[in-house]
């Protein structure tokens, strides 16, 4: 019995030692061990920052021609998310304008503005925005918004200075709120989409390296004949857990430089605990691994795994909830969205890396990432103990 044990782990530490060597005298894998995660996560950082839209060219249509009017043209030009481009004789030029690209919005001032706010009615002011990008439009809203409050109090407050009362004893507002932003104040662009990005980026990496490993072996058995000379006779719980204390040691390093280092050289926020955030990863990176072990299952051959990742990574994007929220999902890609590992990984991981979540409140996400773990780490047994088993009935077949 201690024979057997000793020797499953000497096995074990086979394994472990062959996988390095594999890792590291295979350009494919490395390229995409450890070339794809260290530049990938810089790249979209730098073309995600700056993270504000700010100075959005504007075009303003001034119908009305008076110091109100103008006085809202000044507004508009003073905030931080719009520019006045230039001024156009009449919607027909500002169109032209928009669609040659020089501008991204047109404030269309009636000429009845002055006259119904002198007679103290509602003015009606429009303003048409682009829509080719959904980011310019919430920009355009907030600004807008801003300057109506803004316009609307001045407004109230002349009319009480107008007509003899106090304007000190009269609130602007019967009620104020105020927003508190949780986690980013600014509430840029980068620190909303990151975060979730860089928990694909560790698990598309990873898939992708484990099935490229995959398909080389199944490459050398077809070479030689059914046999691969690199292959470490040993039982297939070592075999596993070998490769997965292989693909840890790499990835560990890195989680902490995608997660930790990459936003804080681009000031991202990272209002959570990096220990409990790392905990966190940890089931996703061993799902990640048992998930490529059953996709390899399907790949043939190295250039194969690439197709995997090509037509895996668009759809496993759409299905963490960044680009569209899960709960408006259907039945069934919420289901599907349930098996891919950095679903859980990204909703947690942003809850907490963003808003200083602690990991005992993602313990749903935490559990339903160890629950895939076992899902996965269970197929992958059967089916490398059923690919085993072929292998060992081949040359008696023969």
């Amino acid at each position: 019995m201690i024979q057997a044990v000793k020797k499953w782990f000497v096995d074990l530490f086979k394994v472990w030692r062959r996988e390095f060597y594999l890792v590291f005298h295979d350009a494919g894998v490395l390229l995409f061990f450890f070339a794809l995660p260290t530049i990938y996560p810089v790249v979209y950082t730098i073309i995600y920052n700056p993270e504000i839209l700010t100075d959005l060219p504007v075009v303003v249509v001034d119908d009305s021609r008076t110091a109100s009017s103008r006085h809202l043209a000044r507004m508009v030009d003073a905030t931080q998310a719009m520019q006045v481009y230039d001024y156009a004789p009449d919607m027909a030029a500002a169109r032209t304008m928009m669609n040659e690209h020089n501008c991204f919005g047109v404030l269309h001032i009636p000429a009845s503005y002055d006259k119904k706010l002198g007679n103290g009615e509602q003015a009606v002011v429009n303003f048409y925005s682009d829509m080719s990008l959904l980011l310019r439009y919430r920009s355009f809203v907030a600004a807008l918004t801003d300057i109506q409050l803004t316009l609307g109090t001045q407004i109230q407050t002349q009319k009480l200075s107008q007509s003899g009362m106090s304007t000190l004893s009269v609130a602007a507002a019967p009620i104020q709120s105020e927003a508190i932003m949780l986690g980013d104040p600014t509430q840029g662009f980068a620190s909303f989409i990151i975060p979730g990005i860089l928990v694909l980026i560790l698990q598309q990496s990873l898939i992708l390296g484990v099935t490229m490993l995959a398909a080389g072996g199944k490459e050398r058995r077809l070479k030689h004949g059914g046999i691969d000379p690199m292959a470490v006779d040993a039982p297939v719980g070592a075999q596993m857990l070998g490769k997965l204390m292989c693909y840890l040691c790499i990835y560990v390093p890195l989680v902490l430089y995608i997660l930790h280092l990459v936003p804080l050289m681009f000031s991202l926020p990272q209002v959570g605990s990096l220990g409990e955030c790392c905990l966190l990863i940890l089931p996703m990176l061993i799902a990640s691994i048992f998930l490529g072990f059953c996709l390899s299952w399907f790949v043939k051959e190295r250039e194969s795994s690439l197709l995997v990742i090509v037509f895996t990574s668009v759809v496993f994007l759409f299905l963490s909830g960044l680009t569209w929220p899960r709960y408006a999902m259907n039945g069934f890609w919420t289901l599907v969205g349930n098996c891919v590992p950095a679903t859980w990984g990204v909703e947690a991981f942003v809850r907490m890396n963003s808003n200083g979540s602690p990991l005992w409140e993602q313990s749903h996400p935490f559990l339903m990432l160890w629950l895939l773990v076992a899902v996965y780490g269970v197929l992958a047994y059967c089916l490398q103990r059923y690919c085993q088993g072929r292998r060992k009935l081949l040359p008696l077949q023969r």
